[in-house]
């Protein structure tokens, strides 16, 4: 009985909890509302793939990116 209802917990903490922006975000009619949040994540995306590409390049030139061998 105590496992059903850790479960039922973090379908309500999930369903009624953290999924609540999203829904609202849906039923807003607004397309710009809507994508907003992806616009966000394309951004950060690129933003961490820009420091990953700086931080490659620098193990690159100090010779380093294979250091195992």
């Amino acid at each position: 009985m105590t496992a059903l209802n850790i479960f039922n917990t973090i379908d309500d903490l999930f369903t009624n909890g953290l999924f609540a922006p999203f829904k609202a975000l849906r039923f807003s009619g607004s397309w710009w509302g809507s994508n907003a949040l992806n616009f966000v994540f394309v951004i950060v995306a690129l933003v961490y793939f820009a420091y990953w590409m700086k931080e490659s390049k620098k193990f690159k030139d100090t010779n380093t990116e294979d250091s195992s061998k």
